[in-house]
């Protein structure tokens, strides 16, 4: 066991010394499947190494909060300018059509919502995220939450064990509670235990000291869009996490709860993969709002 009386801040992340690929374009995959790097490229695009992932999974813990009522109607407009769909089971059978042929992000864990504590979950049979043809599962991580730290990475360990006998990737979802730091050491450290557990992906949240979170974990990060911000800003974070490295942005409140969501999913996407300034993204959003 570490000794937790000569506990060190990490310091020397190397950020001038890019990461070695071998022959897979995605961070840390090398080793892995066929049939793994199959879906992994599915989700982040070869040409960029880059994914705007729109996640609509909100409903599973909150129900139809405000953007996501109807998802017919919200989310339907956003899938084709979405690299990939982030959402639970009941939500993807229900409402994306099969045709739309978009990589799937499974949210593959339940079992409180806002009313109780968050995060008592359970997680999904792989073979069911693989009957719905799922490019990814994605569980939460609690680190730091004395109530539901050990469940949770319990639940990723044991999730991973099987869904690599499918060649499933799993992104490890950091949850941040009310007493939990947001800064670059709690981000840095629950990113690397998500890793170190076996997640494929991480989804955490931008801070300043970011490109320190990037470089300590051996894996591709893609970053929340958390509460909904004023679309420039909201542009802001994307730029910002994409500069300090991240692999993508997995986007919800940022995009349906946009004044024009599809012009504003279009606007990230031109961030995110076409190397534009927030100006510029703010620019092509207000272009395509106009229309």
């Amino acid at each position: 066991m570490a000794d937790l009386d000569d506990l060190r801040d990490g310091n020397d992340f190397g950020l001038d010394k890019p990461v070695e690929q071998g022959g897979f374009y995605m961070k840390g995959c090398d080793n892995n499947s066929w049939g793994f790097k199959d879906r992994l490229s599915r989700i982040f695009r070869p040409d960029t190494g880059r994914s705007v992932m729109l996640a609509f999974d909100h409903g599973f813990i909150m129900g139809p909060t405000s953007g996501v009522e109807r998802i017919d109607l919200s989310i339907l407009p956003l899938a084709p300018h979405a690299d990939c769909l982030m959402a639970a089971r009941g939500v993807i059978k229900a409402c994306i059509p099969p045709t739309y042929n978009k990589p799937i992000c499974l949210r593959s864990d339940a079992g409180t919502s806002i009313l109780t504590e968050l995060n008592h979950n359970v997680t999904m049979d792989v073979q069911n995220a693989v009957a719905l043809n799922a490019s990814a599962m994605a569980i939460m991580l609690a680190i730091g939450d004395p109530a539901t730290e050990a469940k949770t990475i319990a639940n990723l360990y044991n999730l991973v064990d099987e869904a690599e006998k499918f060649g499933m990737p799993v992104m490890g979802v950091t949850a941040v509670g009310k007493d939990m730091a947001r800064d670059a050491r709690y981000f840095g450290l629950a990113s690397r235990i998500c890793a170190e557990n076996g997640a494929s992906i991480v989804k955490t949240y931008y801070t300043e000291g970011f490109e320190n979170v990037v470089a300590c974990c051996p894996v591709p990060i893609v970053i929340a869009g958390g509460k909904k911000l004023p679309e420039l800003e909201a542009l802001e974070l994307c730029y910002k996490a994409i500069q300090c490295g991240a692999a993508g942005v997995d986007m919800g409140r940022n995009v349906f709860q946009s004044e024009d969501p599809v012009a504003m999913i279009q606007a990230v996407g031109g961030v995110v993969h076409d190397g534009l300034s927030p100006e510029e993204g703010f620019q092509k959003f207000n272009d395509l709002k106009s229309r």
